[in-house]
Order: C-alpha cells, then structure tokens, then sequence
C-alpha cells in the first residue's frame, strides 16, 4: 500500500504538466485550455483530476460543460457503491454547488433529481422537485414531472404526497387525467378513481391521449362501478348504466349485466332480478340477450347452490322443514311448482316468512329455464314486430295452452302492419280461426274470418285466401249454401256509391279489386260444379269471360263442363272465343284441344268445316307453333277427306316449319307418301327437299336417303349422281362417314373409273374447304392416290368386276425396268412414258419430249386410263340434268376425261415406235 507522502505528491503537478500549467498561469480564464488539461490528465488518478476539476471551476463557474463532465464523472465513481456511502453526501453537495450557477439547466436538475430517487430520500428527493419546478421556466416543466410522476409511483411514497402530486400536475396539463386515473385505480381508490372516470365522460370536449373511445370509458366505469359497489358511494349508479345503455346499444347486454352484478354485490338480490328481467324484456338483439340469460341463470345457480350449502341439513332435516312450510308428500310438492300455481304463490308471498327456501329458488330457476324460447322469440319479434313466421312460432310456443294462443294471436293481428309484413299476414287470420275451428267454436271462427275479410292486405290474393278459406271451413262442416253464398258475397262487384267514396279518399283497399281475382272465381266455379246447378255454373263462367280474367284452362274447363252436358255446340262456341280472346303461345293449347274435339264429334260429316278451322289454326300460329297443327290437319285428310289433299299438307308443312323442323317434316311426308302412293313416289319430294334450303347438314342426309332409295330400285347411276351432288356439302377431314358409305357404294357397284371420279371428287371437296392445299406436296397426294387405287382394285377383283381393258393394254405394254428410276424421279416432274410393272401398278418414266399434262390430273394412273362417259337419259336425273348441262359437276368431268383420253393414247403410239426401235 502507498504512503501518505506518497499518494500526496500525485496530487502536484509533475513534470508533464509544467507546460498546461504555465500556460494556464498566462491565461486562467480560458476554458480550451483547461479542457486541454483534462483531456490529457484523463488516465491519471480521480483524485488529481478532482484538483483540477474543482481548480477550473473556481475560475470558471459558470461553464455548463465542465460542471456536466465533472457530475458525470462523480456519477460514475459512486455507482457501484451503496447509497449508503459518503460519497453520496459529496456528490449530493456537488450538485447543490453546482446548483448554484447551474439553476436554469434541466439536464442538471433531472440527473441531481434521479440520484436522489435511487438514494430514497423522499422528503429531500420532494423538495428539489419543487425547487426545480419554481428554478425552470414553465415551458421546460414537462421534463420534470416525468421523472417526479415516476419518484410518486413507486413504493414506499405515501398516497397522499402522491396525490398531491398528481393533482398539481392535473393542473399543469389536465389531458393526462387518464394517467391519474389509472395511478388511482392502482392504489385502489375507488371512490375518486370513479367520480375522475365520471367526469371524463360528462366532459363532451375529453379527447383521450391514450386512443380510447368513449363506449371504452363507459365500459371501464361500468366494471369499476360493480366490482366495486361497497366501496363507491355518491354516484347514481343506476342511472349512469342506465344513460350508458341509451347510448351505447351495441353493448347493452353487457351493461344490463353490470348493472345487475351491481345490485347483486349490494346485497339486492331481488333488484338485480328485476335488472336482469327489464333487460331480458327490452334487448334488441339475439346476443344481447344471450348474454342476459347466461348472467342470469348463473346467479340463480349459485345463489341455489349458496343456499344449499348454507343450511347445511340431513335428510330429515328438510323432511322437518317441509312439514313446517304445510307441504305434505313429494307428489303434492312437484304439483306446487308446476305453471300457474307457482305464479300465484308468488303472489301471494307463500315463502315470504320462509328461511328455508330452497324449493323457491329451485322453482324459480326450472321457471326461467322453461322460458328462455319465449324470450328470444320476445327479442326476434321486437326485432321486427311484423314477421309473420316469428308470430308463427310463438303461437307454436304455447301449444296446449288455448288461453295463451289466442292472446297470442289477437297480439299478432294488432300488431302487425299488412304493408309492412315479412311474409304472409292473411295466414295469421286464418290460423286464429282454424284454432277457434278445432276447439268446435265456429261461432267465434265466423267472426275471426269476418274481421280478416275487413283488413286491407297489400296484395288481392291474400284477401283472396282468406275468403277460400273461410268457404272450406264451411265445406268441411257441411255448410254448402253457406259456402256458395260466401262466394257469391266475395265476388259480388262493389256498388258505384262505394267506388266513388274510396275514389274520393284516395286510397283504394284491396276489397275494391276483389271481384276480379283469379283464384276466388276459380275457386267459385269449382263449387258451382259441384254444389250448383248447370245455368248457375254458366253463369259463373260467363262472368269470368266478360270480367275477361279467364285463362286458357278457364276456356278447356268451361267446354268440358259443356261437353259433359251433351252441349257440344256451346262448347265450341267457348273455344271460338277462346281463340278470338288470347294469341300465342296461350292459345296452342285451345286450339289443338279445340280441332281434336271437332274431328272426334263430327268426323266426315262437316269436313269443309273441319278444314276451315284448320286453315284459320295455321294461318295464325307462329312458324316454330304449327307443326303439330299440320300434323292434325294431315291426318283429318287421310281418315276423312283425299289423300292428295294430305299430301297438299305435308307439302304446305314443309315450308311453314322453321329449318331446324324441316328434315323431320319431309321425313314424315317421305314416309306417309311412300306408304298411299308407293315409293317412286317419293322421288319427287326428295328431289323438293334437296332444293328446299335445308341447311347444310340436312341436305347431306337427306341426300343419303335419297342414294339408299336409287340403289334399292336398282338405280345405280342415279345413286352415284345423288352421291356426287351430296358431296360439296360433306368435308372428308370432318365428315368421313359419308365418304365411307360412298366407298363402299362404288366397291359394291362401281368400277375403277367410277372410283377414280369419287377420289377426284374427294380431293376437289377437300381442296375447296382447306386454305393451305396449294403448298402440299405432290407425292403425298400421289401415294395417297395409288394406296386407294391398289386398295379399289383388289375389292374390284374379289367382287367379280372385270378390268379395264385399256388398263390391260397398257399393263402389256408396260416395259421392265428397275426401281431405281422410280425412285430418283423428282417431286412435281409428270411424265407420259410407262417405266414398270414390277408391283402390279402402272409407274412413270422421265420423257422430256412430252408435253405438259393438264393440272387435273393428279397421279400416273389416271394418265393411262381411259374413261368413258356414258350418256344417261334426261328422265333419270330429272332436274339434276340441268345443272350438268350448265357447267355443273358432270361437265367439268367431261373435259377432264377427254383430255387423259387423248394424253393416254399418245403415249401408247410412243411405247409401239420405241419398241419397234
């Protein structure tokens, strides 16, 4: 350990710092220097430092900068050291010098004010408080009384200083009241903590610092308020909730729970139940009111459970006590307890002397239990009080309980606004008078429905209902003149007094426009049939035709009525104006019943009638309406009158149809011609509905038809001409069924040339629907051609058909060479020379001297053959020969044909002279 000398002669200056030292000798008032000076004396012992510390000081007091550094220093040496050290007593007189010079400097003042609160001298630490707050202007005050609010909360400092504290500095800035709010909620001061609370909210100009809302507040003083209640006194509780659930409606069921949680922590249990039944009854909502009701039924729970462990007693203890309470067996008991009887001991105060109440508590809870579906149908309806199914379900509520359903339903039918219903008001009147009706009061029934006929529904077919209703309860007890003369009362016509008095007023009721609805007059007739007599029933009807309300069925039913009563003539009258009153597509349905009726009652005797009515239907019927009018007419023709006429109907048919029935048309008239006039005479119509404009799609398969039937009789060029005008509607990439069936004809009937044509044909149809057939290669198109002539010839042969003899020729002629020419021969060269045989096909050979051949021909083979053509007589083909002689298809096969014709005996002359050489 140092001497005392020794440590003391560390406090001079040594040799280092003669230069500082003169040079502060020469100038003591400069703070750059002494600050030099510090700055390099910073790893030298605090004590020296301390020297000069205090030495710059004493020159320069004032210097913020180095009283700063010098605190901060003192700060250090004692921080690890316990408050209770002596270094604290010289850096607290530290402070207080520096204190001095320093007054207006908050930063010295807050780090002075902390160590204080670390040394936990509360008188001292409160007095520089208030020192520093009267040195500081008011503007620097908020960086003080950060650090005094958090000396005021700690442990230790009494409430009342706290108080106090907090009460000034409300005064310095009153929006932080939240904060003392919360201090005093903390110190459990319940009673200021609510009235601040209270007044917040009374305050409409309190903006919260902290974001809460208004309904926030409420809700906190509604929770302080009733955990709390012993400990608060003053404030009008109830009203305060009160006010809060008048204001705040999307949290009433917690409100109305608070409240009652109030009353229960006073002691008021009978308030509180009072409380939880006002807000049971006026809550809006379904989970408000869950709310109620789960409060609720837990503190009748427990209170029952409190009870029960209150008494404490044996098996023979209640048995005492029941005795007592004038109640005898079990039996007995249970029936005490039960509906009405459990109200009107209530009433009458039955356990008011009682200390043992236990069956009480017991009752009420099973009687809130069985209550809770009649509350919430309670909180749907006042929801909206004009929901028809809601009044519905109440009624169902109580059932077996007569009284309370009729006071059920006189509370609906009041209550409820027909303009303004959800659902169905008449059906409510109507079920109160059903209720009447199975309790066998048809007296009170009557009136119910008497009362409902009154009410000004919004719509005439409930008032309608109502009426039909009120006669089928006087149906099902036999009441038939009762019901016939409801009837006729409801249909009667309002008098013109009576209409000019509601047209006065403006408002005119359903009842004005009851004469005219449907259901009531469908329902009238219907018991005129069956009740009434035959002129009473025409009458009805007639009144419905001249209200003109009557509907299709209305004029079907009324024929029947009259047909049934031998009235046949009357009934076609009522279809006659049924046809005249309604247009399409209503009438359809009176118009077919209408032409059945008469074919059936009169046949062939009133056949010019027949047509006439006929004609009138399909002049009249729209394109995509008439065939099945047609279809009638036809077959009137075909069982009464002429077949041509018939056939004169189907033709007519065929053009009235819309496209799309056109096929299906022609094939009826098809098949009813070919069964009365035979099949030849079905050429015609196919030929008709070939030129008809049938689409596309129709036109082929009427074509096919037309084929089948040719090669049937034998018509064999006929069948390949209908296939070959068949084929401009048929794509072979979309479509190669028909060119199938068309393979197959000419494999079955045809020969090679008759099959080079159908290939040609192909190949053109396909060209014409393609866009790219131009830039194909050639020799795809000729192994194509060749594959399907090797292919043809084969099937030819296996059918028996002989070859061709020109083909034989050249097959003869045909010199052998290798394959390899073949195979050198360029894409797109056409040669007229014949190179080989080798594969039982006809191959070409490269003649330069030969002329170009035509581009319509396609491969080598069709160079070499010869085709015919063969000329058919005009009546085969009927208007088909026409169009070959304008150029058709036919014509251009022709030119076709004569131009291989030639190119292929030129090259036959060619193979005889190289042969010859």
């Amino acid at each position: 350990m140092p001497s005392s000398s020794s440590i003391s002669q560390d406090l001079y200056p040594s040799q280092d710092d003669l230069l500082y030292e003169e040079e502060i000798l020469r100038n003591p008032f400069s703070l750059k220097l002494w600050w030099r000076y510090l700055i390099a004396r910073s790893e030298s012992p605090f004590k020296k430092r301390f020297v000069i510390y205090e030495r710059t000081l004493k020159a320069l007091p004032g210097s913020y900068k180095l009283w700063h550094a010098y605190l901060r220093e003192r700060l250090d040496l004692v921080r690890n050291l316990p408050i209770t050290h002596s270094q604290y007593d010289t850096l607290n007189n530290t402070f207080e010098r520096a204190l001095v010079t320093m007054h207006k400097m908050p930063r010295i003042w807050i780090m002075y004010l902390q160590t204080l609160t670390h040394q936990k001298l509360l008188t001292r630490t409160r007095r520089t408080f208030d020192r520093a707050l009267c040195a500081l202007p008011v503007t620097q005050h908020d960086r003080i009384w950060e650090p005094y609010l958090v000396f005021v909360s700690q442990r230790g400092v009494p409430i009342e200083t706290s108080l106090r504290v907090y009460r000034r500095y409300l005064k310095y800035d009153p929006s932080h009241i939240e904060d003392f709010i919360e201090f005093l909620v903390n110190s459990c001061l319940w009673q200021e903590a609510a009235e601040r609370l209270a007044s917040v909210l009374n305050d409409g100009t309190f903006f919260s610092i902290k974001g809460k809302t208004r309904h926030r507040l409420w809700l906190e003083l509604c929770e302080l308020l009733t955990r709390h209640a012993n400990e608060v006194s003053g404030l009008n509780v109830d009203a305060i909730i009160r006010g809060g659930i008048r204001k705040f409606t999307d949290e009433v069921g917690r409100l109305w729970t608070s409240l009652a949680e109030y009353y229960i922590r006073r002691g008021l249990h009978e308030k509180a139940r009072d409380v939880f039944e006002e807000g049971m009854s006026t809550v809006v909502t379904v989970r408000d009111f869950g709310v109620i009701f789960d409060s609720y039924s837990q503190f009748e729970e427990s209170m029952l459970a409190y009870k029960m462990e209150e008494m404490g007693m044996s098996d023979e203890e209640e048995e005492d006590n029941g005795e007592e309470n004038g109640f005898g067996d079990g039996e007995e008991e249970d029936v005490r307890f039960k509906g009405e009887d459990f109200e009107r001991k209530i009433l009458r105060g039955f356990w008011l002397n009682d200390k043992n109440d236990i069956d009480l508590r017991l009752a009420r809870f099973d009687y809130l239990m069985e209550r809770r579906p009649e509350l919430a149908n309670s909180v749907l309806l006042r929801q909206n009080p004009h929901n028809v199914e809601q009044w519905h379900r109440r009624v169902k509520l109580f059932e077996g309980n007569p009284t309370r359903q009729i006071l059920t339903y006189t509370e609906a039918v009041r209550t409820i606004d027909p303009m303004k219903a959800v659902g169905k008001p008449h059906t409510l009147w109507v079920a109160f008078a059903k209720l009447y009706e199975h309790h066998k009061d048809l007296a009170n029934a009557r009136v119910i429905f008497d009362k409902a006929v009154q009410v000004n529904y919004k719509t005439v077919d409930n008032l309608a209902s109502v009426w039909c209703e009120w006669a089928e309860m006087e149906l099902r007890h036999k009441n038939f003149k009762g019901a016939l003369d409801l009837m006729r009362r409801a249909t009667a016509e309002p008098s013109v007094e009576v209409k000019r008095r509601v047209a006065a007023d403006g408002n005119e009721p359903v009842q004005m426009k009851l004469h005219k609805s449907l259901r009531l007059w469908t329902f009238y007739v219907d018991l005129e049939e069956s009740l009434g007599t035959l002129e009473s029933t025409r009458a009805v009807y007639e009144r419905i035709l001249d209200l003109r309300i009557a509907t299709p069925q209305i004029i079907i039913n009324y024929a029947y009525f009259l047909e049934e009563h031998k009235y046949f003539e009357d009934a076609f009258k009522v279809y006659e104006r049924g046809v005249k009153i309604f247009k399409y597509p209503h009438v359809k349905d009176i118009w077919v019943t209408y032409l059945s009726k008469f074919v059936k009652r009169y046949g062939k005797t009133k056949l010019e009638r027949a047509r006439e009515l006929f004609e009138n239907a399909v002049e009249t019927a729209p394109a995509d309406q008439v065939k099945p009018l047609y279809l009638q007419y036809a077959k009137l023709e075909e069982d009464y009158g002429l077949a041509k006429r018939a056939m004169k109907v189907y033709d007519e048919a065929t053009k009235a149809v819309p496209n799309d029935e056109k096929l299906s048309m022609y094939e009826i008239y098809i098949a009813r011609a070919s069964e009365i006039f035979g099949v030849p005479k079905t050429r015609q119509i196919y030929e008709l509905a070939i030129q008809s404009g049938l689409p596309d799609k129709d036109v082929k398969t009427m074509c096919l038809k037309f084929a089948e039937l040719e090669k049937s009789l034998g018509e064999i060029d006929r069948a390949r001409a209908i296939y070959g005008h068949a084929s401009q509607f048929a794509n072979p990439r979309s479509d190669p069924e028909f060119w199938e069936k068309w393979h197959e004809f000419e494999v079955q009937h045809g020969n090679e040339d008759t099959f080079r044509e159908m290939l040609r044909i192909k190949r053109s149809v396909s060209a014409s629907y393609s866009q790219t057939h131009f830039i194909l290669p050639e020799y795809l198109m000729q192994k194509d051609q060749t594959v399907n002539l090797d292919e043809a010839k084969d099937k030819l042969k296996q059918a028996g058909v002989p070859e061709d003899e020109m083909a034989a020729l050249e097959r003869q002629l045909a010199p052998a060479t290798n394959d390899t020419a073949t195979k050198e021969r360029k894409v797109g060269f056409v040669s007229a020379g014949v190179e080989s045989q080798t594969d039982g096909g006809l191959r070409v050979s490269a003649n330069h001297e030969d002329i170009e051949l035509p581009e319509e021909s396609d491969s080598d083979d069709e160079e070499k053959v010869e085709i015919a053509q063969k000329d058919v007589p005009s009546a085969v083909f009927g208007s088909l020969v026409r169009g070959r002689d304008e150029g058709g298809m036919n014509g251009e096969a022709d030119g076709t044909k004569d131009q291989d014709n030639e190119s292929r005996l030129g090259a036959l002359e060619r193979i005889k002279r190289q042969k010859t050489k």
